[in-house]
């Protein structure tokens, strides 16, 4: 194939670049920034903006695939950015592929789009959206999600995955975070529950994705549907942030405060930064208070049956290379 990587720079779409090229495909990075890494490997790299559908346009041409990876991620800023970045440019991604009768497009979707704040355990697709979210950006996640699969067409086909707690080697989100806030002395655990929690090593979630492409045709078993993707290894919350911050050489963190507490700070910490129009993430929000203190994991049963999806690589042997990558050892 030659497939189009929206957000080709970042964490995730690297990794699907990286695996693209080095089985022989034609991979061209759609993102903001350069990446000269990218191009070493023989991916055509191209800048843009996804709310320039016209950049979005000439980056895709001639391309049979489209990975929709890039996106708003976070838990702070004004809806409207959110919106832009996730519905609008997804919007656009899906009018790009119609135009250039590009027929297969793999979605980056998220399983916080279910997330309605309580114990998600053992849940498959079946689970509904909720009524209401606690955070813009699972809010326009959702809508975009629900955009890509009703474009499921003869002319576009179309799936959507929803890869959970991408982490390992190269991270520039889940785990910088924890570690930078250890460091600084800021982490603390949610509650005492023994929360599990699934997590995906980022190896297994780009694999998930060029499974998803080669299996998808129109009528097709992942053809308008969406999957969970995980490593399928649940374990308690609190013990994996705490194997990650092993992994970059510090201890483990086992203050607490309550659920409750953390609950009404991140609800205090949303006023004040939207008051005050403050720059950056509030250090606490209710999504994250919630998230941190519930059990979230899936059944994957479904990606195993109908994309082939095998998480190839373990927690144990994912941890093993991140610790190598902390000691500033080869990936």
């Amino acid at each position: 194939m030659k497939a189009l990587v929206t957000g080709g720079g970042g964490f995730l779409g690297s990794a699907i670049v990286r695996l693209l090229t080095a089985r022989g495909d034609g991979a061209v990075s759609f993102a903001r920034g350069d990446y000269p890494e990218l191009a070493a490997l023989g991916a055509e790299c191209r800048r843009g903006d996804l709310t320039d559908r016209n950049a979005l346009r000439e980056a895709a041409r001639g391309c049979d695939t489209v990975f929709h990876v890039a996106a708003k991620a976070g838990v702070g800023g004004a809806y409207a950015e959110y919106y832009r970045a996730n519905v609008t440019g997804s919007e656009n991604v899906l009018a790009v592929c119609r135009e250039l009768a590009i027929p297969r497009l793999v979605y980056t979707s998220s399983p916080s789009v279910v997330f309605d704040g309580s114990d998600v355990e053992g849940a498959d697709e079946s689970i509904p959206y909720p009524a209401r979210y606690k955070a813009h950006y699972p809010k326009t996640k959702a809508i975009a999600e629900k955009l890509v699969l009703a474009a499921n067409t003869p002319e576009l086909a179309t799936v959507s995955l929803r890869p959970h707690l991408i982490w390992g080697p190269g991270d520039n989100h889940l785990g910088p975070r924890i570690v930078e806030k250890a460091r600084a002395g800021k982490l603390r655990r949610i509650g005492t529950r023994p929360c599990l929690v699934d997590t995906v090593y980022i190896d297994n979630a780009a694999q998930a994705h060029l499974n998803a492409a080669d299996r998808l045709v129109y009528g097709g078993a992942p053809a308008g549907h969406a999957y969970f993707i995980t490593n399928d290894e649940p374990i308690p919350l609190w013990e994996m942030v705490n194997r990650i911050l092993a992994a970059a050489g510090l201890p483990p963190e086992n203050r607490t405060v309550s659920p409750s507490l953390a609950y009404a700070a991140g609800a205090v910490c949303e006023k004040v930064w939207d008051l005050l129009q403050l720059a950056g993430e509030p250090p606490m929000t209710r999504f994250v208070a919630r998230e941190l203190a519930t059990a979230h994991w899936f059944d994957i049963s479904a990606a195993v049956r109908d994309l082939g999806y095998q998480p190839g690589i373990s927690i144990e042997e994912g941890l093993r290379r991140l610790t190598k990558w902390y000691a500033g050892e080869a990936r």
